[in-house]
């Protein structure tokens, strides 16, 4: 058996498509394009690249792009006040805080401060709990961007037995919620997790998130189960000069036996930007009163 590789950079152009197919109707209605506020404090040069191609992505899909960089030295009370003049501004219908922020920054308070209508991050106390109480809601990228994937590959996820493996705000509880409100039974696992393997062989669908590079083994994976692979990492190179070559945290050439796996690079790493333009017309048609949009 060869597992099936789930192209999330193929889905992901596909949902970009859509996108910035019903843009127009927005600003036919509107009269103006929907827009997204990206905020990026200090020079962290994979951030400023990340911030740089979700910009280059929201304007491809006939978005407008607040680009905010602002020194590591700013103040926790001037980034507030940035955030709250973003909320306040008609033309903004999603903010997003590029994390992680400089030390000395409180992060929490950075999101606390975000509008909830705005917050395509899904990371605000107000967004996670419409996630928790499976309501309407903005939800974290990476994980949506999973569970499109997932639902692709399989269809009905009701009844399945599912493992996080990672316990992050951002990917591995809001990945966990979702997947209750799917209908699986589900564990989260993590890297302190006694019997880990014999867990994650239970798994009909495996999300690693864990930060790892290739810590979950081939053969922690049950034949016929979908892993989703979350992570990206850099390993040390072997040639002096050379960068190091990108693995999950799956022991991706273990795992011929699953059904399908994500591949990294190219399997879950293109539907974060992609479902934050998602986030952002989703975000901009409930500011401005209009029904959700169909297909997204």
């Amino acid at each position: 058996m060869t597992a099936e590789i789930i192209d999330g950079k193929a889905f992901a152009a596909g949902l970009r498509e859509r996108i910035a197919g019903q843009v127009p109707a927005f600003v036919e209605a509107t009269g103006r394009k929907p827009g997204l506020a990206v905020i990026l404090v200090g020079d962290d040069p994979a951030s400023q690249v990340y911030v740089g191609s979700k910009g280059k992505a929201t304007v491809a899909a006939g978005m407008e792009s607040f680009q905010h960089v602002l020194p590591a030295s700013t103040p926790q009370a001037e980034l507030v006040a940035l955030v709250e003049r973003l909320n306040a501004d008609d033309r903004v219908d999603g903010i997003l805080v590029q994390l992680p922020l400089p030390d000395g920054l409180d992060e929490a308070a950075t999101v606390a401060a975000i509008d909830p209508g705005k917050d395509v991050d899904g990371l605000t106390d107000t967004n996670v709990a419409r996630l928790a109480n499976n309501e309407e809601g903005l939800v974290p990228c990476t994980p949506l961007g999973c569970m499109m994937l997932l639902h692709d590959r399989l269809g009905d996820l009701t009844g399945l037995d599912a493992v996080v493996v990672g316990r992050s705000q951002l990917v591995g509880r809001p990945m966990a919620q979702l997947l209750v409100n799917a209908n699986c039974t589900v564990t989260i696992a993590h890297s302190r997790t006694r019997n880990l393997p014999d867990i994650v062989r239970n798994a009909d669908i495996v999300v690693a998130a864990v930060g790892r590079p290739e810590m979950v083994r081939g053969d922690w994976l049950k034949p016929g189960a979908v892993v989703i692979d979350v992570g990206i990492n850099r390993l040390a190179p072997t040639e002096e000069g050379k960068k190091g070559r990108l693995v999950g945290d799956v022991a991706f050439a273990e795992a011929e036996h699953v059904k399908a796996i994500t591949p990294v690079p190219g399997g879950v790493g293109p539907m974060t930007i992609a479902v934050l333009l998602r986030n952002t017309l989703v975000a901009a048609r409930a500011r401005a009163g209009l029904a959700a949009a169909d297909g997204l």
